[in-house]
């Protein structure tokens, strides 16, 4: 009888042990998933868009892209934000890029709805359409930072260096011309079958833009010398999903 009762006592010592360890798994296991929904995104209001510096506003990006490529996006309700943002809307940065369906901007940057403004068109180039647009972004609604954003393998930049005629194609890829010219060297072959020719006018093409949309607009070129908005270049890779921000004449 002894013998079974100390068997019994170890027994229960043993499984008593098992069951604090369990409950501690447990609890640092819920710790984890309340810390991951604390990651949760906010919805953009006019409180929270008026603290956004330019400088702000780019590491939000940034660091948006870097949750993008490690695969940690923010948790979102997705239908929250919409009606949160239906009367109302205050995003913090406004968009140049592409219409390339690798380059979604929400998607590259983890952000959700309200939260940046999109000027697409093939080739991210400016013309008066797109900056009045890039106006209403920032002296109208608020936004604190202007990303003029190409990327690599860019097909309407290829087509630009190939001379390529297509209906209205044409006219568009025009707007790249001035990139192609810029672009010294390469004398071999300056055609899109150079990848590094192509990326180099990609590259020159964001730097022209970024002037452009200075040169042409006082509106937003008054905005950027007072500090209250900023604007940058960039460059997506569709290859590795991440994002560069090289240094831009007069930008952040």
């Amino acid at each position: 009888m002894e013998s079974t009762d100390t068997e019994r006592r170890n027994f229960m010592k043993k499984t008593g042990g098992l069951l604090i360890a369990a409950a501690a798994g447990s609890s640092l296991g819920l710790s984890a998933l309340q810390a991951h929904a604390a990651q949760s995104a906010v919805t953009q209001t006019k409180q929270t868009q008026s603290e956004i510096t330019p400088q702000k506003a780019l590491q939000m990006l940034k660091e948006g892209n870097t949750r993008y490529v490690q695969g940690n996006m923010l948790k979102r309700d997705l239908m929250q934000q919409v009606k949160a943002t239906a009367a109302g809307q205050f995003p913090f940065a406004a968009f140049v890029s592409c219409i390339d369906s690798r380059e979604s901007g929400q998607l590259i940057f983890d952000q959700g709805i309200g939260d940046i403004f999109n000027a697409r068109v093939a080739g991210n180039f400016v013309n008066d359409d797109i900056l009045g647009s890039l106006e209403f972004a920032c002296a109208a609604a608020g936004a604190k930072l202007i990303v003029v954003m190409g990327h690599t393998e860019c097909g309407a930049v290829k087509g630009a260096c190939d001379d390529i005629v297509l209906g209205n194609l044409t006219q568009t890829l025009s707007n790249i011309k001035p990139a192609v010219a810029a672009v010294s060297g390469y004398d071999s072959d300056r055609s899109s079958s150079n990848n590094a020719f192509v990326q180099a006018v990609a590259d020159k093409n964001v730097v022209l833009t970024v002037e452009r949309i200075r040169e042409r607009s006082s509106i937003l070129r008054g905005m950027a010398e007072k500090g209250q908005i900023g604007l940058v270049g960039a460059m997506y890779d569709v290859h590795t999903g991440k994002v560069v921000f090289p240094a831009c004449k007069g930008g952040l």
